[in-house]
């Protein structure tokens, strides 16, 4: 089954949720907030619109799912919710203030969330990919591509496969004492210290 609805939109969030929950006759208990956009340039450039539209996509839509999925969740003292970061959001990148503010708002959206939930056995966590071969990056000029590969340890981009892979662990059962973490899959590009 797929479902369709506006993540920015919270009352479409409230009422694509609901749908799902009859149409199954359970509620949803593992939330993947993936939406993102770019709408790139510099501060001293950025329009007002595409400061907005990158906060709402990237970050609002979080509040939005969350606030849909969560109260049916600490109900059933049960939930995994992964939140979708960005290595931007860890190291910052010229030219995306709004991307990194949003990316960077996840991760403490997620700690604050966690902290709020642990106690209901409620897991949240935030994977950070790097530049990931997606068709968001593949429509970059390739000499910027070529120039962010070259600062990739592992010399090329991530696969969708393995940030996925990261994120059905974060879903999975077996990880329940795992909560409030960011998950850096980033080929070497930022690691914490």
């Amino acid at each position: 089954m797929v479902y369709k609805w506006d993540v920015t939109d919270f009352a479409a969030c409230a009422k694509g949720v609901e749908k799902i929950g009859t149409d199954f006759s359970t509620n949803v208990e593992i939330l993947v907030n993936n939406a993102g956009i770019t709408r790139d340039g510099m501060l001293h450039k950025m329009t007002p619109e595409n400061w907005n539209a990158v906060i709402t996509t990237n970050l609002t839509s979080c509040f939005n799912m969350c606030r849909a999925v969560i109260n049916p969740m600490r109900e059933k003292k049960f939930g995994r919710i992964i939140c979708i970061s960005s290595v931007n959001g860890q190291l910052g990148q010229a030219g995306q203030t709004n991307y990194c503010a949003t990316k960077t708002g996840i991760i403490g959206f997620t700690k604050a969330l966690a902290r709020e939930s642990a106690s209901k056995g409620i897991t949240v966590n935030a994977v950070a990919p790097g530049y990931t071969d997606t068709e968001m990056v593949k429509a970059m000029p390739a000499d910027v591509l070529k120039a962010m590969i070259s600062q990739i340890p592992i010399s090329r981009l991530m696969k969708p496969e393995e940030i996925a892979r990261a994120v059905v662990f974060l879903a999975a059962d077996e990880s329940a004492c795992i909560t409030g973490e960011t998950f850096p899959i980033n080929g070497g590009q930022y690691m914490e210290s």
